[in-house]
């Protein structure tokens, strides 16, 4: 069966363009505020979101989205509020692929079999869980594919041809290639790498593959959708969150947020699009 993410890179190969996916933290600036952002993600034309799941430790990641999960925790985010956003958007927006990101820890306290039977419920379509390798794939990979969502793989720089084809092996989806070394938004990515590591995992798998990490601009990441099959922009669009708290108010909607957001996102829509 064709879903929701597989729609979305078929229509962009058919329109001679690459996908554009966005990164924001479930629960930041507030929880107000989330489902208007990923609405203005949608009507700004994004392919495809990705809902961070708040953690206290998220290792992969820069100071931008570190402060998000810390502003989203203390404002009382947690995985179970996740899961209701995600429902709700769902209901909203039929359409539009929504992953969720992070870690394991939060997901082994709610527990696996349940919080599969909820994400499926709340009509997510993907996960990307940064600190679950492929040797750990019996304790969520596969049984969430079992129940029907894709696993995305991330692959790094240091991903050499004897690690690969155990990352890709269960992989579904897309793959994502974090296009920098290190923690997200504190590096730039570089064309040159991009184009060459797309090679590479494109020489062992026929899933799309899409670049991340370091993607922060319009032009970077008009640049990374050429060379690959997508782009994803994270820490850029949180920074703008980050910048614009001052008028946050406690349980309502900023909307000075939402109109930034979009009206950057826009920007890299076009930059993909034209």
């Amino acid at each position: 069966m064709t879903g929701r993410i597989e729609k979305i890179f078929a229509n962009a190969k058919a329109a001679g363009r690459g996908t554009l996916g966005v990164f924001v933290t479930a629960g930041d600036p507030n929880a107000a505020t989330t489902p208007a952002l990923l609405d203005a993600l949608v009507g700004a034309g994004v392919d495809l979101i990705e809902l961070g799941m708040p953690f206290s430790d998220p290792m992969a990641d820069g100071p931008a989205i570190q402060a998000a999960s810390l502003r989203a925790l203390k404002g009382g985010m947690t995985l179970a509020g996740t899961l209701q956003i995600a429902a709700d958007f769902r209901k909203r927006h039929p359409d539009t692929p929504l992953i969720l990101m992070g870690y394991y820890n939060p997901i082994y306290i709610y527990g696996n079999d349940r919080f599969i039977a909820d994400a499926v419920t709340a009509g997510v379509d993907g996960l990307i869980i940064v600190d679950l390798p492929p040797e750990e794939d019996t304790e969520l990979c596969l049984p969430a594919k079992k129940a029907g969502l894709k696993f995305i793989r991330l692959v790094t720089p240091t991903s050499d041809e004897t690690r690969l084809p155990a990352i890709l092996e269960e992989a579904s989806g897309f793959v994502y290639y974090v296009s920098v070394l290190g923690i997200t938004g504190t590096k730039s990515a570089a064309g040159d790498s991009i184009s060459a590591a797309y090679q590479q995992i494109r020489s062992q798998t026929d899933l799309p593959i899409v670049a991340g990490f370091g993607i922060r601009t319009s032009a970077q990441a008009a640049e990374a959708a050429t060379l690959t099959d997508g782009a994803v922009v994270g820490s850029a669009v949180v920074d703008i969150i980050a910048t614009n708290l001052s008028d946050t108010p406690q349980n309502g909607i900023n909307n000075d947020i939402v109109q930034k957001v979009a009206t950057f996102v826009c920007e890299l829509t076009n930059a993909i699009c034209k």
